[in-house]
């Protein structure tokens, strides 16, 4: 049994699963799936989310370079694509509700780049992995428990 079975009821586990499963196969872009998921876990200090998207972006192929700057994905000019930095913003924005909405700018951009079927799986997957960040979180479960 792994760490994140013991976590939650394993139906609710199944449900966070599925969303979000479903939410990364809608947005039909791993490699920018697992950035999205990074940075909601950077900003939420996730170390067990981060340890494992880490593995999985590099399965991606994700380069190096943009995991060392994910961080700054702001100022990293040239580093990230107008797509990769729409989304990127969307997932801040919809991770930290510090004006208790997404600011119409930054959703506007996002939907320049994102059609509304991939908009909403982008935002379903923002959030199933804010999810996931408080129940790591929450628990205090510690990187390493994942093997691909």
């Amino acid at each position: 049994m792994t760490t994140r079975t013991r976590l939650l009821d394993p139906e609710v586990r199944r449900a966070l699963s599925a969303v979000s499963a479903t939410a990364k196969k809608g947005l039909g872009d791993p490699a920018l799936a697992e950035l999205v998921v990074l940075r909601a876990s950077q900003l939420n200090h996730c170390a067990f989310c981060l340890d494992m998207h880490l593995a999985l972006a590099r399965e991606y192929g994700v380069s190096e370079r943009q995991l060392d700057l994910l961080a700054a994905w702001e100022e990293a000019e040239g580093v990230f694509d107008e797509r990769e930095r729409a989304a990127l913003a969307l997932t801040e924005a919809v991770t930290v509700l510090t004006d208790s909405f997404v600011p119409d700018e930054v959703y506007e951009r996002a939907a320049r780049h994102f059609d509304d079927t991939r908009l909403a799986h982008l935002i379903g997957l923002v959030v199933a992995i804010n999810n996931w960040n408080r129940v790591m979180v929450g628990r205090r479960i510690p990187p390493g428990g994942y093997t691909p």
